[in-house]
């Protein structure tokens, strides 16, 4: 109970010492922000549960990030969370929504008609995972789009260009295929690459990857997007993929080809906006015994299983009040060879303080309609109420 009030306190008084800074030096710019959150947890466990370890505070962020440009042909990216690093080290398990390192990159702008863009960060492939969720009234993303099914961040080099006026974007890389674990230096035996491409278009006018219609835009926005992945990751005889690779269900990364593919709409007017966002994987594991075909034979399953899932939001930011309203339906079916699929309905209210736009009080709550027959979770509902800062 004493560390829980020390951490509360914690939460409550170290906010006010981050800030940020700018500085300037010629046509060379650098920025330095911050954002600090933590939040309490409590889960409503099924029959027959007795583990409540997940009642708990927890320190989620104490992110640094920097910033910068250099001319007009370089910018430079780096963002670290010290509170994640902490907590990997200890655990020595990296989350891969909250892996540490966020971002460590540098762009090139010289080439006029396109933007290389080079080191580790987002990758450019679901819109949802693109959103800064510091942004929005959650504390935690889709299950879908967390970096447990397909990896959110990855090291490597992205090809960008945009047209009409930043109204469509285009995007086209090549990446480890190991997500946040690409951090460790070497690929796995197969040495092959992951390859991905996304293009969205916007109108009437750029639409930026944003949750929240802060502004009450005047006029209807829309955008729409598609992005597809490939990887071949066949591993040879006797190998194996380094530890924790293909996280929690098994499939982050499979021993075989795999397909993934995604479309995504958004929707902003009048502090109203809305998100829809569904995927497909194909996976084409290249054991016939492998077992994320569940004991199928060849015959039964043609060498292939499909996951896949849908995520549907929507908000409405009350400008007087100073509140976001959300509210997300979602679902998942990991593999369609075994029957049934998770769903469930998470509405979530962020509450900005008086005196900054980047202090929020956010409350996000879970409710599992139906759960996951692969990997059943030991709870129903799940509550999370806390605190965020930023400066930026």
């Amino acid at each position: 109970m004493k560390k829980n009030i020390l951490l509360l306190l914690v939460i409550f008084s170290i906010s006010n010492s981050f800030a940020q800074f700018t500085i300037t030096s010629g046509k060379n710019s650098m920025e330095i922000s911050s954002n600090f959150s933590g939040f309490y947890n409590y889960r409503s466990l099924n029959s027959g549960e007795v583990d409540q370890s997940k009642n708990r505070f927890k320190l989620r962020d104490a992110q640094i990030g920097i910033e910068g440009r250099i001319g007009s042909d370089f910018e430079y990216t780096f963002k670290a969370d010290i509170a994640d690093m902490a907590a990997n080290t200890i655990t020595n398990v990296i989350d891969p929504e909250n892996p540490g390192l966020l971002n460590a990159n540098v762009t090139y702008k010289g080439f006029k008609f396109l933007e290389v863009e080079m080191g580790y960060g987002k990758l450019y492939y679901s819109r949802n995972s693109m959103v800064p969720l510091e942004n929005s009234a959650y504390w935690q993303a889709a299950e879908i789009t967390r970096g447990s099914v397909f990896s959110v961040r990855d090291i490597g080099v992205t090809l960008k260009k945009n047209f009409w006026n930043q109204r469509a974007n285009a995007y086209l890389g090549a990446y480890t295929g190991l997500g946040e674990l690409s951090l460790a230096g070497d690929n796995d035996p197969s040495g092959h690459l992951e390859y991905i491409g996304r293009f969205d278009l916007a109108f009437p006018c750029r639409y930026r990857y944003t949750e929240i219609d802060e502004r009450h835009t005047p006029i209807p926005m829309f955008q729409f997007g598609v992005a597809g992945r490939y990887a071949d990751k066949k591993l040879p005889v006797g190998t194996s993929f380094p530890t924790n690779a293909t996280s929690v269900y098994g499939l982050k990364v499979i021993d075989g080809e795999r397909y993934v593919y995604g479309f995504d709409a958004a929707f902003q007017y009048l502090g109203f906006s809305a998100q829809f966002e569904i995927h497909q994987m194909k996976s084409k594991p290249q054991n016939p015994n492998d077992p994320l075909f569940h004991n199928y034979t060849l015959d039964q399953t043609n060498g292939y299983f499909l996951t896949g899932g849908y995520i549907a939001q929507i908000n409405y930011y009350v400008k007087n009040w100073r509140t976001i309203l959300s509210a997300r339906y979602e679902e998942l079916d990991l593999n369609d060879l075994v029957v049934g699929s998770a769903r469930r309905f998470s509405p979530a209210i962020g509450y900005k303080l008086k005196g900054s736009n980047n202090a929020m009080l956010k409350f996000q709550y879970f409710n599992i309609l139906r759960d996951e027959s692969i990997d059943p979770q030991t709870w129903k509902e799940q509550f999370r109420l806390g605190f965020q800062f930023q400066l930026k």
